[in-house]
């Protein structure tokens, strides 16, 4: 993942948020995962407005010395389907 390009919840997915973090649901794909972190759902709910990976990890408040973890769990909800790179 480029922390200068934009990325996006997949249409076909939705968020809930819970106490632990969130449930994602692929509606396509019938993947779920879960969020261990309600900061990680601060950034996915951040994803589709913001102009960069970058910009979504500081308007979520993440510290900078915490983005390797970030990007690392977002890479794998990439890699399910749930977030896509952004045009």
């Amino acid at each position: 993942m480029d922390l200068a390009s934009a990325y996006g919840l997949d249409p076909q997915v939705s968020l809930r948020p819970e106490s632990f973090g969130a449930l994602v649901y692929h509606f396509g794909n019938r993947k779920l995962s879960f969020l261990k972190h309600p900061d990680l759902l601060r950034v996915l709910e951040q994803l589709d407005t913001e102009p960069s990976l970058q910009a979504a990890l500081e308007s979520a408040g993440i510290e900078q010395r915490r983005w390797g973890s970030f990007v690392k769990a977002l890479e794998t909800l990439e890699s399910s389907e749930m977030i896509r790179a952004r045009t």
